[in-house]
Formats: structure tokens, sequence, C-alpha cells
């Protein structure tokens, strides 16, 4: 199996849309009323949820005539975030075909299909002309891509001079090797963790000056206790990130919590802009 495969098999989950559905009907709402706000605790798939979206999008000035491309949007939640903030018409692109389909329909249920639109593509070979975005947004999907300067190469290509690409990944941070599974991948052989500075090295051969970066550590060690707090002894949500992270997820979010409080990696931000 390719890596491409293995890498969107370790996402798909049969019957998502459904699952969801179900889990929005559990908490008493209907498919005709569901709104952006039911969909929070499953849309954002990555450390810090919504918070952590507006803190990086606040670093970039979004205007509704702008054109952002959201690079392994998943089911589709950062996308409508971020247009529904901003006014900015967001495409999302992921490796994942049931993850596209999944987003599409939730656009649908919630009245944003003028403002999104969701292509299934890999981030290294997108199906956009050159310069055809004015923003690259990424957050949690370099993890899962080898070839770092391949993607800064073709993120420069569709981004309009002067364009912006801001980065919100998981880095290695320390020499010690993570626990697995995490989020990302149930094994090493599709871990593709770097450092900061790989990041930046690649982002400059392909022409991207930086304009800031951010360690988000202490934010998502206080997100994760406020969550643990908040759920105490109920359990889980009948909407949240176990649907998409399935009977692993517990073990999944233990061991990044774990590998981000020992300093084995950390949650952080990088904006870059193409010169």
């Amino acid at each position: 199996m390719s890596l491409e495969a293995e890498v969107s098999a370790h996402y798909a989950k049969d019957g998502l849309l459904q699952r969801i559905i179900e889990a929005l009907n559990e908490m008493g709402v209907s498919t005709g009323s569901v709104t952006p706000e039911d969909l929070k605790s499953v849309d954002e798939f990555h450390v810090g949820g919504f918070s952590a979206t507006t803190a990086l999008i606040d670093q970039l000035d979004l205007k509704p005539e702008m054109k952002v491309i959201d690079i392994g949007s998943g089911i589709g939640g950062t996308a409508r975030f971020v247009a529904g903030e901003t006014g900015a018409h967001v495409t999302g692109v992921d490796l994942t075909p049931e993850y596209t389909a999944t987003a599409r329909s939730l656009s649908e249920l919630v009245g944003m299909t003028a403002v999104t639109d969701y292509q299934t593509a890999n981030a290294l070979n997108l199906p956009f002309d050159d310069g055809s975005f004015d923003v690259a947004l990424m957050l949690h999907v370099g993890m899962n891509i080898p070839d770092k300067a391949a993607l800064m190469a073709e993120v420069g290509r569709i981004l309009r001079p002067n364009g912006l690409f801001a980065i919100y990944d998981i880095m290695k941070v320390g020499s010690e090797p993570i626990s697995f599974p995490v989020p990302w991948a149930s094994v090493g052989e599709n871990s593709f963790l770097e450092g900061l500075q790989t990041y930046r090295e690649a982002s400059f051969q392909s022409g991207f000056a930086e304009v800031s970066s951010r360690d988000q550590t202490t934010t998502a060690l206080k997100f994760f206790a406020d969550q643990k707090r908040r759920n105490g002894n109920a359990g889980l949500p009948a909407v949240g990130l176990h649907i998409l992270m399935g009977n692993k997820f517990p073990a999944k979010l233990a061991n990044m919590v774990s590998n981000i409080a020992k300093e084995r990696i950390a949650p952080i931000e990088l904006v870059l802009r193409l010169e």
C-alpha cells in the first residue's frame, strides 16, 4: 500500500456523516436545524480547537474578497469557521475522500456552500492554477507529509505574490522518541515529525520569508486540562473527536498530551509570506 493510501486509510471511517448526524440527534439537534456551533466539538481536529484557529487567523488580516485554501481540511470545520468569521471564500482539500464528502454535506447542512467548497487532493499535487489563492492554511497536516520541501514548493506555486502560508503543526522539539498511537499516526512509520528549523529551511528554498512563529505548548496543556476538568466523569460528549478517531481515541489523546507534556513534541505556529 502506498503512503498516500495508508494515510487516507488511517483517517477514513465508514459512515462518518451518519455517525455525526446520529450524535446530533442524540443531542436533540435535527438535520434541519444544525448550526456551525453544534459541530464545534467535532469540527476542529487540532490541538486547541477553534480557539487555536482564531489565534492563527487573527494574524492574517483576512477579508471577504480573499481566496483561502485549507490544506488537509478534514470534515471542513476550519474552512467553515474561517469563512464564517472573515467572509473569505475557503476551499478545503483533503486526501481522504470520505472527509471531503462529509465536509460538503456538513457545509450544506449549515448553509455555507456559497463560501466553502471541498476537493479530494494530495497536498503535493494541488489541482489549482498558479497564483490561485491569497492565503493558505495548514493545521496539523505536515506530520503526515515526509517531503516538507515539496510541500512548500507546491503551496508557493498556488499562492499569489505576497500571499501568506499559515501553519499550525505538531513539531518535534525533543530527542526522545514519541509514544504511539497518536491522532495522526498509529505507528511510527507513518509519522513524519520535523522541527521548526526544518520547516523554515524548506520554506526559504521556495521563496518564503518568515513573518512570525510561536510555540503554543503552554496554551495546549491548559486546553487539555480545561477539557479534562469540564468532562470530569461525564464521559465522552455525543458529538466529539472520538467519532473521527475511533476506538483508539483515549490512547491517541493520552499519548499526545503526554508527548507534549514531556517536551517531545509541541504545537507550533509558523506564518510565512511568499516574496
